[in-house]
């Protein structure tokens, strides 16, 4: 799996289960799908990207003390 112990803060770490963990891993469309929605960060993505929450149907940012507040979408949905 993904991940790095300099980058894994706070600001960048969501919880998601198992099954969406590994179709984000081994499915090509899954993981696009989670870059769109901030659920997956490529290398060079600011952990400041907006987060989808689907349960609540709003953009989120996370600051670095665990906390979140509403936001726009990333401009490149716009």
């Amino acid at each position: 799996m993904g991940g790095s112990k300099i980058l894994d803060t706070t600001q960048n770490m969501i919880l998601v289960c198992r099954t969406y963990n590994d179709e984000m891993e081994s499915n090509a469309d899954v993981a696009n799908e989670a870059r769109n929605s901030g659920h997956k960060l490529g290398h060079y993505a600011s952990p400041t990207m907006p987060v989808w929450d689907n349960f609540r149907k709003r953009w989120f940012a996370l600051n670095t003390k665990g906390g979140k507040f509403i936001t726009e979408p990333p401009s490149f949905l716009l």
